[in-house]
């Protein structure tokens, strides 16, 4: 990742705050002009989306850190802590959701100015779409799980806000004022699951989970077909750590072969690698024939003695 792609992302993370703000503004004025408590539980859950993205670019920030002498392989997993503290958050927000939906079920009351409130909702959902689009396309681009996080749970929201105003249409057409907290409480279980999601991804990328099996196959076609003039590889591993991929494997080579011509083979695969990954921190460990090999093995396209 160059210079420039952590300048967009930290740029796109900053942004996210006053578009949050202004969107859990809309929906809480829209829970203030009908009492919905549906509306509130939509509002709860965008006020989440606020503390989220002032997380996320602190993060983001820290993460586009040069890595130093207490951090040699960067600081690329500071972007895990923002998704994991947003998937906390928003567990935290289902349980106020539900704590403000219980006492409403009990003695249901019908909405006030239902058209005004459903307006000005349906506007605050239309641009967390755009927003939800535009961080999963980023998060995406730049291999950014805190963005992707950020726009995973406003797409998540987006949901929640269509399937919050059909249900008050639902209950204005009937007259049935209960369907309003009930709605609230599926709401709450739509943003729990959501939440468990978020974590999850999380924990994979702070427990170095391998890349996804896509890029790796990608991965291995590019040293089997650059890796010409070794005797083979193995040993293949792989983990992503935010935006940074990381890829470490033994190359064996003739133990005739002089120092320079097998570092013209590791660069080769190094740049081949980084042509279907890019950004992805290679090490190459050269041993000579004989040596014991162990783990993975990747078939190299004419290897050869020399």
């Amino acid at each position: 990742m160059t210079g420039s792609d952590d300048k967009t992302i930290l740029r796109l993370a900053f942004w996210g705050i006053p578009l949050s703000l202004g969107v859990m503004g809309l929906k809480m004025l829209a829970w203030w002009v009908t009492g919905s408590v549906a509306l509130l539980s939509d509002g709860l859950e965008s006020s989440v989306n606020v503390v989220a993205a002032v997380i996320a670019y602190a993060m983001i920030g820290y993460a586009a850190k040069p890595p130093d002498a207490d951090h040699p392989f960067g600081h690329h997993k500071a972007e895990y802590f923002s998704a994991v503290i947003e998937g906390v958050l928003i567990v935290v927000a289902a349980l106020l959701i539900i704590w403000e939906a219980v006492p409403e079920m009990i003695a249901p009351v019908l909405l006030k100015a239902p058209t005004l409130g459903l307006a000005i909702n349906f506007a605050a959902g239309v641009v967390n779409a755009i927003w939800a689009y535009v961080l999963i396309r980023a998060g995406s681009r730049y291999r950014s799980p805190a963005l992707s996080a950020d726009g995973q749970h406003i797409l998540s929201d987006v949901v929640t806000s269509i399937g919050v105003l059909v249900g008050l249409l639902l209950a204005i057409a009937t007259g049935y004022a209960i369907l309003d907290p009930l709605l609230a409480v599926v709401v709450a279980g739509n943003i729990l699951f959501q939440g468990w999601k978020v974590i999850s991804r999380s924990v994979d990328g702070l427990m170095d989970k391998a890349v996804p099996a896509d890029e790796e196959e990608a991965i291995k076609a590019a040293i089997a077909a650059n890796a010409g003039g070794s005797l083979g590889v193995h040993d293949l591993k792989t983990r992503q750590a935010g935006p940074a991929a990381f890829v470490d494997f033994h190359m064996v080579v003739p133990e005739a072969m002089p120092v320079g011509d097998a570092h013209d083979i590791c660069d080769r695969i190094e740049d081949a690698i980084r042509a279907v990954h890019p950004g992805a921190r290679v090490a190459i460990h050269v041993e000579p024939e004989g040596e014991k090999a162990h783990g993975v093995r990747v078939k190299v396209s004419g290897a050869s003695r020399k």
